[in-house]
């Protein structure tokens, strides 16, 4: 059964792990004069600044509803997210691919190479235990769907970002890693430059995918498929209902809304139906804590007798 993955706890692990992670790299890039390291460098400062976003679109999702917003706030983090995924991401993927140009017209020799594979060795570690802590927070929430179809299927548009900028972060240390070991082994500047173009590209690449998920929750989407089929088999067995003719679902941020059109079983006695009504909502919103919002439409028609 799929739930939901503590996205704050995801957040915080990447934020602590990216910073320290940055600090390092920057050094290294500084005394090396790695292109694939500054690329690394700017990329983890751009991932701290992704997990601020977010934070802030968490708290913002948070405020109650008013007048002008009589469904809350919740749909915030969305807003977040995708200007994570398009600005921050795809900035960092162009500055690299940059970096990664200019250094192949003025190739440089690195210096003092070392420092570059043992702070590239600890960011791996680092960033290891960040998608580590990541995992469980997503493996909570996939249930026994596979990590692929998650990551179309979620609607935690912040969890999916931390995902893809984990996985986007380790992937890229691991380019730089090679990058920098061919390098030296080889004596030529070019595989520092072509790692760090490989760099952007993967950047750029995570960026689309991340963007496309966020952008399908941005501009209204169901709640996932499990759940949705969750509510509509539970809709069709209460009692109270004798048949469900349709079941609209819209997700807002970590909140939910269901509009019900169904045919009732008691349609001859109104204050018995409304009873009926109440009651189906109240069992729904105990069995799905997640839907805070639901609508009701009864069918005006008796069933035939089966």
């Amino acid at each position: 059964m799929a739930g939901s993955g503590d996205s704050v706890r995801a957040i915080f692990f990447a934020l602590g792990a990216n910073f320290a992670i940055a600090v390092a790299k920057g050094v290294a890039a500084y005394v090396t004069g790695s292109g694939a390291m500054l690329a690394e460098t700017v990329h983890s400062l751009a991932d701290c600044g992704n997990q601020l976003l977010l934070l802030l679109g968490l708290r913002q999702a948070k405020r109650p509803a008013s007048p002008e917003h009589p469904l809350g706030h919740g749909r915030a983090i969305y807003f977040w997210s995708f200007l994570v995924a398009v600005m921050l991401f795809s900035v960092g993927g162009m500055f690299s691919i940059y970096e990664g140009v200019h250094k192949l017209r003025h190739p440089e020799p690195l210096q003092q190479w070392w420092w570059a594979v043992g702070v590239l060795v600890f960011a791996i570690v680092a960033e290891a235990v960040s998608m580590r802590a990541c995992l469980q927070e997503v493996d909570k929430a996939r249930g026994s769907r596979s990590l692929w179809q998650w990551f179309r299927e979620s609607r935690q548009a912040e969890l999916v970002v931390i995902f893809g900028e984990d996985l986007a972060a380790l992937l890229g240390l691991v380019f730089a890693l090679v990058a920098v070991v061919l390098a030296v082994a080889t004596g030529n500047p070019f595989w520092d430059a072509l790692g760090t173009i490989a760099i952007g590209l993967l950047l750029i690449v995570i960026a689309v995918m991340v963007a496309v998920e966020v952008k399908a929750m941005l501009i209204g989407q169901s709640v996932d498929p499990f759940l949705q089929a969750q509510i509509g088999e539970f809709l069709a067995t209460r009692p109270e209902i004798a048949e469900v003719l349709h079941v609209i679902t819209l997700q807002q941020g970590n909140e939910a809304l269901v509009s019900i059109h169904a045919r009732m079983r008691r349609v001859h006695d109104g204050e018995a139906m409304l009873r009926d009504i109440d009651q189906v909502e109240r069992a729904l919103k105990q069995q799905f804590p997640v839907v805070r919002w639901s609508f009701f439409e009864p069918e005006g028609v008796e069933a035939d007798p089966a």
